[in-house]
């Protein structure tokens, strides 16, 4: 991953929405909002009198024009996780929350935070495909879940609705097919086949941590396991120590999975002894499986990083 670097052109921020973007000039201390498209941001681009470091709120996809455009037009991007600016702004004490606020309060953010950031590289075509695909394929997991869950105790139109959720298994299956499509036309199922060796790892998992190892050249599994959101967040202050929890960043789908794959490893000969082991020593069931998916994900970070094979042993 890139290295945090110190922040020396005039700062913007900026904050986004569906259809506008506010854009706080700090030197200038000057708002304005242009039209969240293509055309109307290479227009504001074109009249910059030079490139900006840009400090902007990670939205889903909607922040995703302006970053690329912005890039190649020389600017430095900065990514602000919503969890960062969120404790930030209750940390400056801002109370009111309104586009112009945050766009005040990125730039603000990046100002005295820019030398802990790392600065922002748009992620390869594939990356953002298979991304996309995951993602789609989630969001029809969970309406379909949620369909038979409403539906469970009615009995009209019982066959129509059979046929519907037949229907969004397909499409499922299909966005599977495709999802290992891109990855047989990049050249990466070898590099698949040596996940899917890991007990607990299926197709889906090992895919996902694939596509995630190709967002960057992580320096070690701990970067790794931070991009996946399964770093351990830590409160202890004096004598207080509180329970540690999964800082969460990043997209929640990767973590769903590799639960997932940790309930499905605690069943085999290979980490069955190793979850037990967990479990006696207090550990409830979710904290045991939680470290267990965080072992399976530095084992496929090291065989993808070495490009070694997987040695099954007894943990």
């Amino acid at each position: 991953m890139a290295m945090p670097v110190s922040v020396t052109k005039p700062i913007v921020g900026v904050d986004v929405a569906k259809n506008e973007l506010v854009i706080y000039h700090a030197e200038l201390d000057v708002l304005e909002a242009i039209p969240n498209d293509k055309a109307a941001i290479k227009r504001w681009l074109k009249v910059l009198p030079g490139p900006v470091d840009v400090a902007i709120e990670s939205t889903n996809i909607y922040h995703l024009d302006f970053a690329d455009l912005a890039y190649e037009a020389g600017c430095t991007i900065y990514m602000v996780g919503g969890y960062e600016l969120h404790h930030y702004r209750k940390g400056v004490k801002i109370r009111a929350k309104t586009d112009a606020l945050d766009a005040k309060l990125l730039a603000r953010y990046l100002k005295n935070e820019g030398h802990e950031l790392h600065p922002w590289a748009p992620p390869s075509p594939l990356y953002r495909q298979l991304l996309s695909l995951f993602r789609r394929r989630a969001a029809s997991v969970q309406a379909r879940v949620a369909l038979v869950q409403s539906w469970a105790n009615e009995p009209l139109l019982k066959t129509a609705f059979a046929e519907q959720i037949a229907a969004m298994q397909r499409l499922e299956t299909l966005i599977e097919k495709t999802i290992k499509d891109h990855l047989k036309n990049a050249g990466l199922l070898g590099q698949l086949n040596r996940c899917l060796k890991v007990e607990g790892i299926g197709f889906l998992t090992g895919a996902r941590l694939l596509t995630a190892f190709q967002r960057g050249d992580f320096k070690n599994a701990d970067a790794f396991i931070a991009f996946l959101g399964m770093d351990l967040r830590v409160s202890q202050s004096g004598q207080k120590d509180d329970r540690r929890s999964l800082s969460k960043r990043g997209d929640p789908e990767v973590r769903r999975l590799l639960h997932n794959a940790a309930m499905s490893a605690s069943r085999t000969s290979a980490w069955k002894g190793f979850y037990e082991k967990l479990r006696a020593r207090g550990f409830a069931t979710t904290q045991a499986l939680v470290i267990l998916a965080r072992k399976l994900a530095r084992i496929v970070f090291a065989l993808l990083k070495g490009q070694s094979e997987y040695q099954p042993k007894a943990a």
